[in-house]
């Protein structure tokens, strides 16, 4: 992931971002651009519709139980530490974690068991990690050996070596959107850390105007490998490029601390690699993560939710544990704070990307899949109230959040209670969105009639004694 200096703690305690904060840390207060191309904004209408998305970090780093890539990262940050056991020196660990690669066989992979999972979990998109930082391939790659594919690899031998492409299409079997992140930065290429000098920090270690033919080799190598991807995996929805550092210096906001480390050049090409991409997928939803413009399709708030309403399309990619990668006896959120966060994001009109890490073995932690199991049964219950809805203000207030159907026919109000294991109350008093005329209500999984009145802009609700099946929320929905 991309990771902000000095916020990284602060992302991952709070699933709350001010709003000032987030337009700092994600260029969302200005330059925006709404795309113009007919079948991109259809791809983002549709986008917005699914609500709810899956997110993969693999990788070698996996046998470690580490942070994905950032330990080779010589900055001086808590994510960033290395283990002792993994290398006395700073060269020595590089050497050793890049050696994972010799060990890699994860041969309980098996992507159907995943997006069966996630299907019944009510997931619509998968985004996953094709490169990280780290400049490990999970996909068949001809640009480097460096890849999962290569035979140094042991899992190369496997029939499903080329993981990027079983995943993609299993999962665009079971009708999921595609979603392919890449790192734009890349460790592990001579071209972008050359050798020649040692790594100083996240940015390239040379001066790119003082050495173009090296720098050129690296945009080639790069625009080579999402070439790659966009042509010859299938239908591909969205474009997820991280590594917001590697960006044309002119875009660099100084009130943004972390940009302010940008000290060199580092233009890509984005507008060749944009093209290239919508030539090979027409309509293609690119993310050019914190670089505002016209290659930014959509914002995303990593390990945090927006605390008011945007009118841009937006997603928060939020670990179901406490890391992206995986780290054994991770600390998996419950199913009721899943549910909480999924409907703080919809009625504030965006996605949850949630990250689950396989690990090293190619599986899920056996917890995982008991909360997507406690998830599907909510989502049966629910689900009319969470896809393709909109945001309608009040937003939220106090525990009661808001959405509505696109056509505007049905509003949806979520109670939720965070303090404790849910229990519905007996009776509900909310305020109703301005110009709300309620023809019928009915609280979802519960059947029969439901007594109900409203007096003003105010609806009471008296729900029966047995609602038992009420569990995370309560959700009242009313059709005018």
């Amino acid at each position: 992931m991309f990771i902000l200096p000095k916020t990284k703690t602060l992302l991952r305690s709070s699933l709350f971002l001010s709003s000032a904060l987030f337009s700092q840390a994600h260029n969302v207060s200005e330059g925006y651009q709404k795309p113009t191309d007919p079948l991109v904004i259809q791809n983002l209408e549709n986008w917005q519709d699914l609500k709810f998305g899956l997110f993969m970090h693999w990788g070698t780093y996996s046998q470690w139980g580490i942070v994905e890539s950032w330990s080779l990262c010589p900055e001086d940050e808590s994510w960033t530490r290395r283990k002792p056991e993994h290398g006395k020196s700073y060269f020595e660990y590089v050497k050793n974690y890049e050696n994972l690669q010799t060990t890699f066989n994860p041969v309980q992979f098996n992507p159907q068991k995943w997006a069966d999972a996630a299907k019944k979990a009510g997931m619509k998109y998968v985004v996953f990690t094709t490169k990280h930082h780290d400049g490990f391939a999970m996909f068949d790659t001809q640009e480097s050996d460096y890849k999962i594919t290569s035979a140094k690899t042991p899992f190369s031998k496997n029939p499903k070596a080329n993981v990027t492409k079983e995943i993609f299409s299993t999962f665009r079997n079971e009708g999921f959107k595609i979603g392919a992140y890449f790192s734009k930065p890349d460790w592990h290429s001579d071209d972008y850390w050359w050798s020649y000098f040692p790594p100083k920090d996240r940015n390239v270690n040379y001066d790119p105007k003082k050495y173009p033919g090296r720098w050129e080799n690296f945009k080639k190598f790069t625009f080579n490998q999402l070439n790659e991807i966009t042509s010859g995996y299938g239908r591909i929805d969205i474009l997820w490029l991280d590594g917001g550092w590697v960006r044309p210096f002119n875009t660099i906001d100084p009130k943004v601390e972390w940009q302010r480390t940008i000290k060199v050049e580092q233009d890509i090409n984005m507008d060749k690699i944009g093209t290239m991409a919508r030539k090979n997928q027409p309509g293609i939803i690119v993310v050019d993560r914190t670089v505002p413009g016209k290659w930014e399709n959509y914002v995303t708030p990593e390990q945090a939710v927006p605390e008011k309403a945007l009118d841009i399309p937006w997603e928060s990619c939020i670990t179901m544990g406490d890391s992206f990668s995986y780290v054994p006896n991770d600390n998996y959120k419950s199913s009721q704070k899943i549910i909480e966060t999924l409907v703080k994001i919809i009625s504030r009109g965006g996605n949850y990307l949630m990250n689950i890490a396989p690990g090293p073995n190619g599986d899920y932690d056996p917890v995982v899949y008991e909360r997507l199991k406690e998830i599907s049964g909510w989502m049966d219950q629910n689900q009319s109230a969470v896809f393709a809805t909109r945001s309608i203000a009040p937003y939220h207030d106090g525990n009661f959040y808001y959405t509505r159907s696109k056509d505007g026919k049905t509003v949806n109000v979520f109670h939720l209670d965070e303090k404790a294991d849910y229990r519905s109350p007996s009776t509900l008093h909310f305020t109703i969105p301005e110009n709300c005329n309620p023809k019928s209500l009915k609280v979802l999984g519960l059947p029969g009639k439901i007594q109900w009145k409203k007096t003003g802009s105010s609806v009471d609700v008296q729900l029966p004694e047995q609602r038992a099946g009420l569990k995370y929320a309560t959700v009242i929905q009313i059709v005018q």
